[in-house]
C-alpha cells in the first residue's frame, strides 16, 4: 500500500483547490444539517431520526447505502466496485445533557444535547459524500462512507466492526477527524498516539448496615469505598512510571439514602487510560487484586466489573504525513500542528487497531482558546465555518488516496 507519494502535480493540486471551493459553496446547506441534527439529539444506539436523516440526504445524492447497527448506523459507498478500498468515519450520537447554551436551534429534546459536535461530523461526513459523488469518476476504488453511532457509550465502533463494516470490500486504510472547540478553526492537529484507551469500571461493595449512632456494629462499605479510592490513586504514584501517561479516575461514588443510617452498600464507577496496553493490562490486574484486598481489610467484601475497554487510537505515521499533504493541498491557508496526544477515548480505535488509520483533530474555537468550554458542557459551542474545511478535508483524503493506492 502506498502511504505517501511525491506532491500533486498541476492538475491534481488544483483539483484539490478545487474540493475547497465546492465545500464553501454548500456552506449553507452543511450549516442547515448541522443544525437539524442538533436540534434532535439521540443517544448511545438507538439513532431512528438521526440515521433516516442521513439516510435522506444520501437518497438525495445518489448514493447508495446499507443501514446496519439496528438501523442506527449507515454505511454508504460509491465509486467502483474494483479496487483497494478506503474508508471515512464520522459518528452520530449525542449526550445526555441538558443544553444551556441560548442557541436558535438548541436541542428540542430535554436531556439530550451534542455537546461534542457529532452533529458538525455527521454534516461533513454529509458534505464530504456530495463532493465525491460529483467526483465519483475519479475515484481509482471504493470509498465507505460510515456514519456510526454510539461512540460516546463505547459500542458503536465496536458493533460496526463486528457486523463487518470492514469487510466486502475489505478497507484497506481508514481516516476520521474530531472538531475541538479549544483550538482555533483553521489549525488541524495531528499525532501518533492520537486518542488513549479507556477501561471502564464498576467497585460494588457489600458492608453491614445499621444505624448511625453504632458503627461498631456494622461494616461502614462508605469508609471502604474511601480507602479503595486512595489505594487505586496510589497505583498511579507508586506503581506506574512517570512516563506512562496514566490516569485513574473514580467518577462514581453512591452509597446511603439518608444521614442517619450507615448504609448496607455501595458502589463506585471509573476509568483507566493509558497509551501502553502493557500498562493497562498491568493496572487493570492491579485494581482486581487491591479492591478485594483493602476491602477485606475493612471485614467488606468487593467486586470489580468491567464496564467497556477501549483500545487507543494509534495512528499509522506515512498515512498521517500522506493526508496532511492531500489535505494541504485542498486548503493551503490551514495550519497543521503536529501535537495531538490526548488523554480522552475514542471507539474509531476498534478500527484503527484493525488497519492503517490516521485521526485528526478539526479547530472549531468560537472564541479565544483559553475562554473556550471544551466538550461535553452544557454551554459548548462550535464555530460552522470549519464545516466546508472538514468537508474539503475529508473529500481530498479519499480521492488522494485513491489515486495514490489503484
Amino acid at each position: 500500500m502506498r502511504m505517501s507519494g511525491p506532491p500533486l502535480n498541476g492538475k491534481e493540486g488544483k483539483m484539490m483547490t478545487e474540493l475547497l471551493k465546492r465545500a464553501n459553496e454548500i456552506k449553507d446547506e452543511l450549516v442547515s444539517w448541522r443544525r437539524t441534527i442538533h436540534q434532535n439529539p439521540e443517544l448511545g444506539l438507538e439513532l431512528p431520526q438521526t440515521s433516516a436523516f442521513v439516510q435522506k440526504q444520501l437518497d438525495e445524492m445518489g448514493i447508495s447505502y446499507t443501514t446496519i447497527v439496528n438501523g442506527s448506523g449507515v454505511l454508504a459507498q460509491l465509486g467502483p466496485k474494483e479496487g483497494k478500498c478506503f474508508m471515512l468515519r464520522s459518528d452520530m450520537d449525542a449526550l445526555p445533557i441538558q443544553e444551556e447554551t441560548g442557541l436558535p436551534f438548541a436541542s428540542c429534546n430535554a436531556g439530550k444535547m451534542h455537546a461534542c459536535g457529532h452533529d458538525l461530523h455527521t454534516a461533513i461526513l454529509l458534505g464530504a459524500a456530495k463532493l465525491l459523488k460529483e467526483r465519483e469518476s475519479e475515484l481509482r476504488g471504493p470509498v465507505k462512507l460510515l456514519f456510526q453511532p454510539g461512540e460516546e457509550i463505547f459500542a458503536g465502533g465496536k458493533a460496526c466492526v463486528e457486523e463487518g463494516v470492514l469487510e466486502n470490500p475489505k478497507v484497506e486504510a481508514a481516516f476520521a477527524m474530531h472538531v475541538s472547540p479549544q483550538v482555533p478553526t483553521g489549525i488541524i492537529a495531528t499525532g501518533i498516539e492520537a486518542m488513549s484507551s479507556v477501561y471502564g469500571f464498576k467497585i460494588e461493595i457489600e458492608g453491614k448496615g445499621g444505624h448511625g449512632s453504632t458503627p461498631n456494629v456494622c461494616i461502614d462499605p462508605i469508609n471502604v469505598g474511601v480507602h479503595i479510592h486512595l489505594a487505586l490513586q496510589e497505583l498511579i504514584s507508586r506503581e506506574c512510571t512517570p512516563l506512562s501517561h496514566t490516569a485513574l479516575t473514580t467518577g462514581q461514588f453512591q452509597a446511603g439514602d439518608v444521614p442517619n443510617v450507615i448504609p448496607q452498600r455501595c458502589v463506585m464507577s471509573g476509568t483507566l487510560r493509558t497509551f501502553d496496553p502493557k500498562v493497562t493490562a498491568f493496572m487493570i490486574q492491579r485494581i482486581n487484586e487491591v479492591v478485594p484486598a483493602v476491602a477485606a481489610t475493612y471485614r467488606a467484601t468487593a467486586t470489580v466489573t468491567e464496564l467497556y475497554n477501549v483500545p487507543a487510537v494509534l495512528c499509522n505515521k506515512e498515512l498521517n504525513e500522506f493526508f496532511t499533504s492531500a489535505i494541504q493541498e485542498a486548503e493551503p491557508q490551514v495550519k497543521f500542528v503536529h501535537s495531538m496526544h490526548a488523554m480522552g477515548s475514542e471507539d474509531f480505535a476498534f478500527i484503527s487497531e484493525q488497519i492503517p488509520s490516521s485521526y485528526f483533530a478539526l479547530g472549531c474555537a468560537v472564541v479565544e482558546p483559553s475562554k473556550a468550554v471544551g466538550p461535553h458542557n452544557p454551554k459548548t459551542v462550535f464555530d460552522e465555518n470549519c464545516l466546508p474545511l472538514g468537508a474539503a478535508g475529508y473529500a481530498a483524503a479519499a480521492l488522494s488516496w485513491s489515486k495514490a493506492n489503484n
